[in-house]
């Protein structure tokens, strides 16, 4: 940084701070962070060597690669879960189905680190769900409009049975 180097505005953190807020926000972050983190104590441990004085413990185990492979879908399906939260659902299952086969393969799942961290990242993958956005407002409290719970519109039901055009349902077979 030289003298001629403008200063930053101020507020430049602050700004970058909210807009990494928003960004965390719209996205299942923590889920994605625990399940990216899993990967790296499970692809470790089995190529790893141990020194405890002068005696060292090699891990190398035979499914080293099996090992890396699951570490590698762990840090993938993390990185997914931040850029693509559509697959939410389908990247937190199979990060619990890698954590289970972690177990047998790689050193009890990077010694219950690795394990665990998938476990509970992909359990909250799957449980993540996009909150409201600030636009779409809920309008259940205006009058001659019921919310469906389901999304629907009432303009846009076909069934009959909105309680908006008076019906309930229970009379529309005939």
């Amino acid at each position: 940084m030289s003298a001629e180097t403008p200063a930053a505005a101020p507020g430049t953190f602050t700004r970058r701070r909210l807009r990494f807020r928003d960004w965390r926000g719209t996205r299942p972050f923590w889920a994605g962070l625990f399940v990216l983190l899993s990967g790296f104590p499970i692809m470790y441990f089995p190529y790893a060597h141990l020194q405890v004085g002068h005696l060292t413990l090699a891990m190398a185990t035979t499914a080293g690669a099996g090992s890396l492979i699951i570490g590698v879908l762990l840090v993938v399906l993390g990185i997914s879960l931040w850029f693509q939260q559509h697959v939410r659902t389908f990247a937190g299952v199979a990060a619990i189905l890698l954590a289970l086969v972690s177990l047998p393969v790689s050193n009890f799942g990077g010694f219950l680190v690795g394990f665990l961290m998938a476990l509970i990242g992909g359990a909250m993958a799957v449980a993540w769900a996009p909150g409201d956005s600030a636009a779409g407002k809920d309008t259940s409290g205006e009058a001659g409009h019921f919310a469906d719970p389901d999304g629907a519109d009432g303009a846009n039901d076909l069934s009959g049975t909105n309680p908006a055009n008076g019906a309930n349902g229970r009379h529309s077979a005939g």
